[in-house]
């Protein structure tokens, strides 16, 4: 049997799991694992300026590709607790990563050595498993089970903690006789599927709720073709956003009370049916449960068992995989079809879309300092159906979802349930490696964007191409707004005059300079007629130097976007509604007045 290091085994089975990108920081604890990395080979690795930032980095990379696992990588104490929000933020969006953790000696771990903290107690919260190895032997083991529960059930983040003596122990491991273990996904029964498909038939308006397990799943092409064979229209939730493209007749728009459009609460709030796959009933996408349940029959398809009911009692529950539970509905409609017995929906689907051409918002602004709306507006004439948008939260991200338009799965890369500030930069890198021939385009607010702009030199030094559209308007955007209901407007202020850069009057920070002084390239924008020409030269610019490249937008202070605090009936439109066509030019319909 060969010997090796436990480090090296480990190495050797992330190759064999199927791991060719890695990001992370060494350090002294976790160097042994780095000696395996490099003379192991095979494995791409991305130093991060910071250890959160790796785990961004593997949270976008996962979420770019099906099949996809990220691995993050840091030393002992402190590199750990500062990957516990990419690991939060990984399992509140069902995201496989694996985390790796050097730790103090064995014996030393109850001495209070330096850097020894009981990281996997902290992580397993947020993790599906978090274990320390405290015995050598143990590491194959280990790694074999971690990726068994990343991709079996719902998906989500395991992490490993390697003592440094453990990592340095010589165990007998034979890599060609290593195989993966069986992944566990539950599938729904026929019975199961032919009863849902009878309640869908039973009534007059459904719709579909597509959530991110169907992408997780790699199902979206069968979630279309089972909406196309029974006509009914589609929502897709934040997280399953590009499952079917948002000029497809069938879709329906988003709901909720953020992320969300006019049309798509109102085609909800018409509906009778509601079959959701893979979705979470999250609380900013059904907002009052009384307002969203109330006259409606809702069908729940889950991967997780301990998801169905845990935000309300559906009429029926199925826990399946998405793909095995899509299999099946398509195959009994296909069966329907054949015998005659699916309805005709086609007036019910065309009335979504006239909703759809009816209830926009405007985003055609010429106001200068610039309306965020007419950012959104040139983004979707610069930015084609090819484009992967990677976003966090704040008004930028809500106002985005409300504007942009996302035509394929995985496209619309999005930290939903966590929505980390500093979360955008590292992740769109990721992603970017992923995809190293796509149109990656971030999206942050000015705060979102200081939080970790550091990583914009890992896309200098590393030459990771992406186009990073930076909405400035100098405020924490989405605090101040959600003040508004108690009537203050405290420490949401960012505003100061730089005394290098008087010239931005109160905007402050001079991320021109800071971006560039990062080895990248940056345009700034203060006129709505800019706006196209910045995004074709950052476009460019990328291309032609492979470094990240921000169009930062110059903001008025104050836009209030539109959302609601109660029910999906109550939004607040703050700000002109389109009532013309001239009002809303990229709409997915042309715009038809009322």
């Amino acid at each position: 049997m060969p010997r090796m290091t436990a480090a090296r085994a480990a190495v050797e089975i992330l190759k064999l799991e199927g791991v060719t990108n890695a990001f992370g920081v060494p350090g002294a604890a976790i160097n042994p694992f780095y000696a395996a990395l490099k003379a192991g080979g095979g494995i791409d690795h991305t130093l991060a300026r910071h250890v959160e930032g790796a785990s961004h980095m593997a949270e976008g990379y996962t979420r770019s590709r099906a099949g996809n696992i990220g691995v993050c990588i840091g030393t002992s104490g402190p590199a750990g607790t500062d990957m516990i929000t990419g690991l939060y933020s990984a399992i509140a969006d069902s995201v496989p990563i694996l985390c790796i953790t050097g730790q103090a000696p064995v014996a030393k771990l109850h001495k209070e050595d330096f850097q020894a903290v009981d990281i996997a107690s902290i992580a397993k919260p947020v993790t599906k498993a978090a274990t320390t190895v405290l015995e050598a032997a143990q590491v194959p083991g280990v790694f074999q089970q971690a990726f068994h529960l990343m991709r079996s059930g719902r998906p989500g983040p395991v992490l490993i903690d390697l003592p440094i003596d453990v990592q340095l122990t010589e165990i007998e491991f034979d890599p060609e006789t290593y195989q993966p273990l069986p992944v566990y996904k539950p599938a729904a029964s026929r019975a199961q599927i032919e009863k849902a498909i009878g309640l869908l038939l039973a009534s007059e308006r459904p719709v579909i709720v597509a959530g991110g397990g169907i992408i997780n799943a790699d199902a979206c092409e069968l979630l279309v073709e089972f909406a196309e064979l029974t006509g009914t229209p589609v929502i897709p939730t934040l997280m399953g956003w590009g499952i079917l493209a948002d000029d497809h007749e069938l879709n329906a728009g988003m709901v909720g009370l953020q992320t969300s459009h006019r049309y798509g609460n109102a085609n909800f709030l018409e509906s009778d049916f509601v079959l959701g796959i893979g979705n979470r009933w999250a609380n900013r996408h059904t907002g009052d449960l009384a307002v969203y349940t109330k006259g409606r029959t809702f069908v729940h398809v889950d991967i997780e068992p301990t998801q169905l009911g845990r935000i309300f009692a559906p009429d029926l529950g199925i826990a399946s995989d998405a793909k095995a539970a899509l299999e099946l509905f398509v195959e009994v409609a296909k069966e329907l079809k054949a015998a005659g017995r699916l309805p005709d929906r086609s007036a019910w689907g065309a009335s979504t879309q006239e909703r759809k051409a009816r209830l926009q918002r405007r985003t055609h602004f010429d106001n200068v300092p610039l309306k965020p709306q007419r950012v959104y507006e040139e983004m979707n004439r610069a930015f084609g159906p090819e484009t992967r948008y990677v976003t966090t939260i704040g008004l930028s991200q809500i106002a985005g979802a409300q504007m942009l338009h996302v035509y394929r799965p995985r496209h619309w890369i999005n930290c939903g349930q966590a929505g980390p500030l500093g979360w955008t930069i590292p992740a769109a890198l990721g992603v970017a490696i992923a995809d190293p021939e796509g149109q990656v385009v971030a999206l942050s607010g000015d705060y979102d964007f200081q939080f970790m702009l550091e990583e914009l030199a890992v896309g200098a030094q590393h030459n990771i191409p992406y186009v990073h559209v930076l909405v400035n308007n100098s405020y924490l955007g989405l605090i101040r707004q959600a003040q508004r209901n108690l009537d203050i407007n405290f420490q949401v202020n960012l505003e100061f005059e730089n005394i290098n850069s008087p010239e931005l009057g109160v905007y402050g920070v001079d991320h021109v300079k800071v971006v560039e002084g990062l080895g990248c390239k940056a345009i700034r924008v203060t006129e709505p007629d800019q706006l196209l020409p910045a995004f074709e030269e950052a476009k460019k610019l990328a291309a032609e130097f492979r470094v990240p490249v921000v169009v930062e937008a110059i903001l008025e202070r104050v836009t209030n976007i539109s959302m609601g605090a109660a029910g999906i009936d109550a939004i607040n439109e703050w700000e002109d509604i389109a009532t013309e066509p001239g009002h809303a030019p990229t709409s997915i319909r042309p715009f038809v007045a009322s």
